[in-house]
């Protein structure tokens, strides 16, 4: 009977239901920890929160200034591969008039008797066939071999153009892929610092963006332009102490800078109706007349270097190390920027950032 007999269920109580909770709870906790920053992070306070945001802007900044410097280099190569295309097509229309001559060369040669191997050759639709066996020009009479010389020189142009533009496709391609890898960079931390600001009340992102104080900024700064009557040769008035710039072209792009106080951070954006920070100095200075370079790190050579002691307005003034963000200075220890996407163009003091340098462009 004994054999027969059902093995006993063992209870789902004791150890094993303990060591199962034990297992789930530390399942639980394992999810909590990796599901993102919201589950995870302690309640922050506005100072830590605000500390998060202006590292993520600054990085966010970085990749933006690679990203503008990589579209840059982009736009640059299109524009050569472009040229070398329409060369190409250009060559290619004059060798196919050049071979409809000897064509015509052929046909004539044919009722007389046959055709001459150097215009076989150069009708051929095999350029290496043709080049290998360009010795047979010299069995060519002087016109025939003058139009064989020029068709095959129109080939090997050809083929030039041809390697050329590969290589310039090739370097567009990698540009582009530059791009995806910036822009993805960039609206990752800009997605973060956004997470991050939503926690808060409107009034503790008001304080910590700066947003009231830009409002009071934006006025100043449109006042002065007011009371400056549009002059682009000198820049006296609340918004600069009495300070001028050095040159018209200077106090062009200054005055440029405070018409567009209160226009939206966009990165990447050069205006006319939003900017990022070295978008900004280049439209300003375009607006002057003068052509400056799109990133931050290639304006600061754009111009001479001068030293905070001698920054007048319309000089270009830097900060950090990795020279990622720039603003315009108007006199008084002000500047005009384009500081991130939750705040607008507007007046800023230049030691609210670590300053790295100052360019004096005209």
């Amino acid at each position: 009977m004994a054999a027969h007999r059902k093995p006993r269920q063992r209870s789902l109580g004791g150890r094993r239901v303990r060591a199962a909770a034990t297992l789930a709870l530390a399942g639980a906790a394992g999810a909590t920890a990796f599901d993102g920053v919201g589950h995870a992070d302690p309640q922050l306070t506005t100072a830590q929160v605000k500390a998060k945001v202006d590292k993520l802007y600054q990085e966010a900044e970085v990749a933006t200034e690679k990203y503008n410097g990589a579209r840059e280099k982009a736009t640059t190569a299109e524009k050569r591969l472009d040229g070398l295309r329409d060369r190409a097509a250009r060559q290619e229309a004059r060798l196919n008039t050049a071979r409809e001559a000897l064509g015509t060369m052929a046909a004539a040669q044919y009722r007389s008797g046959g055709v001459d191997p150097a215009v076989q050759l150069a009708l051929s639709d095999d350029p290496d066939r043709y080049l290998d066996g360009a010795a047979f020009v010299e069995r060519a009479g002087d016109r025939q071999s003058a139009a064989v010389t020029r068709v095959r020189g129109q080939l090997r142009e050809i083929e030039r153009l041809r390697g050329a533009a590969r290589v310039e496709l090739a370097s567009l391609a990698a540009r582009q892929a530059e791009l995806r890898k910036y822009r993805k960079t960039v609206t990752g931390k800009l997605d973060s610092a956004r997470r991050l600001l939503d926690r808060l009340t409107a009034a503790e992102r008001a304080r910590i963006t700066g947003a009231d104080g830009a409002a009071s900024s934006g006025g100043a700064g449109t006042r002065a332009s007011r009371t400056a009557g549009g002059a682009r040769d000198s820049l006296a008035g609340s918004g600069t102490a009495g300070a001028t710039a050095p040159t018209s072209r200077a106090a062009a792009a200054v005055s440029y800078a405070y018409s567009k106080l209160g226009s939206p951070y966009v990165w990447g954006a050069t205006g006319p109706n939003a900017f990022d920070c070295s978008g900004l100095m280049q439209a300003a200075y375009r607006s002057a007349g003068v052509s400056l370079p799109r990133t931050t790190y290639a304006q600061i050579d754009a111009g001479r270097r001068v030293s905070r002691s001698e920054l007048r307005p319309g000089d270009l003034v830097f900060f950090y190390s990795g020279i990622s963000h720039v603003g315009m200075y108007i006199g008084n220890g002000r500047m005009i920027h384009a500081p991130n996407p939750s705040a607008p163009v507007r007046v800023a003091p230049i030691d609210e950032m670590p300053f790295a340098g100052a360019t004096r462009v005209v």
